[in-house]
């Protein structure tokens, strides 16, 4: 069995503005810290794991290395396919403004947003390729909330026709002679 937990990196400042972050690289901000912090000690109680690999973005960097740290365990690399989703020209934006610029139907614009499906398969591609590196282990995954969830949606249609990830957010998939359960989903008892 390979099990693979998903982790959204901890808040930052654009998330309490309700900024649309995307591919820009924003830090998290001090409490985007301690939930990396509280989600690392949680992992340290709950069993080992052998492997982190984190999207190449700075938020999830950052809360991969909280988390690391608290597990003695040492990023293994990052990977530019479990990056957020592109957000185009919409970057940097609030829903206000996108209303105020673009109209109530913005969403039906081409502002050079990367498509659903196209996040969904990348997530898959890294998911197959990281079961077929590291069959039989386990591994975390520190990456953002619509590529963690754009992937269970692909991975498990009939379970997840929608899905709503929370900062540092943990949730289990284990592959079992290539069949998938998710045994955890969008696990924040950790921020209680």
């Amino acid at each position: 069995m390979t099990t693979i937990g998903l982790i959204r990196h901890g808040i930052t400042q654009w998330n309490n503005l309700g900024k649309a972050q995307g591919t820009s690289d924003i830090p998290l901000n001090e409490l985007g810290r301690k939930q990396a912090t509280n989600i690392g000690a949680r992992l340290r109680e709950e069993g080992k794991w052998d492997v982190i690999i984190s999207s190449d973005l700075t938020r999830a960097i950052e809360t991969a290395q909280i988390i690391g740290s608290k597990l003695n365990l040492p990023i293994s690399h990052y990977d530019i396919r479990i990056r957020e989703i592109d957000c185009g020209e919409i970057e940097g934006t609030t829903e206000e403004d996108r209303l105020e610029k673009w109209g109530s139907n913005w969403r039906d614009k081409d502002l050079g947003m990367e498509s659903f499906e196209e996040v969904g398969k990348r997530g898959i591609e890294f998911i197959k390729d990281i079961v077929h590196t590291y069959n039989g282990k386990r591994i975390l995954i520190v990456s953002h909330g619509a590529l963690i969830g754009l992937t269970l949606q692909k991975l498990l249609p009939s379970r997840f026709q929608t899905t709503y990830i929370d900062n540092t957010s943990f949730t289990i998939l284990e592959n079992i002679n290539g069949n998938w359960d998710c045994s955890l989903y969008n696990c924040s008892k950790h921020l209680m």
